[in-house]
């Protein structure tokens, strides 16, 4: 029996550099044409997206370019009001088990964890950079992430 292929999604940073840098760029649509049918977007990083966003005019290219491509073929992920439920309790557990700070907690820290529950419920293997924050909130959530870029047999 073959194995069914796996489910990605990339996190914001990937697309703020290949926004921001030619050949970022470059292995962003390398991995975009590679792993295309099996790559989703979380409504996460498309808000985290939005909120960087101070043209008009950017908007709607992302919209075109991002939003749209995976809307149309159904490839988006949402948190299910468990994930977001579960991601305050893992936020308290930080606190009372890792001497996280809330007073100090940001909105990107936060909306991380959220990810990681939403690709955990999704089955979807998260593509990040953000090594160190993933790996402090693995040691409280169960899911899978690599950094980029994932080779095309994984």
């Amino acid at each position: 029996m073959r194995r069914s292929p796996r489910k990605y999604v990339l996190d914001t940073q990937l697309f703020i550099h290949a926004f921001r840098e030619a050949s970022a760029n470059e292995r962003l649509q390398a991995l975009h044409r590679a792993f295309s049918p099996f790559e989703y977007l979380s409504v996460i990083v498309a808000q985290e997206l939005r909120a960087g966003l101070k043209r008009p005019e950017d908007r709607k290219a992302l919209e075109r370019h991002v939003v749209n491509i995976f809307a149309r073929t159904d490839r988006v992920i949402t948190p299910s009001t468990a994930a977001w439920h579960r991601s305050g309790d893992v936020l308290a557990e930080m606190v009372w088990q890792d001497g996280l700070e809330m007073t100090r907690v940001s909105k990107a820290f936060a909306n991380d964890i959220l990810l990681a529950l939403s690709c955990r419920e999704s089955g979807c293997v998260l593509v990040t950079e953000n090594e160190r924050d993933f790996r402090r909130i693995r040691r409280f959530v169960t899911f899978e992430f690599t950094t980029p870029w994932p080779a095309e047999d994984d």
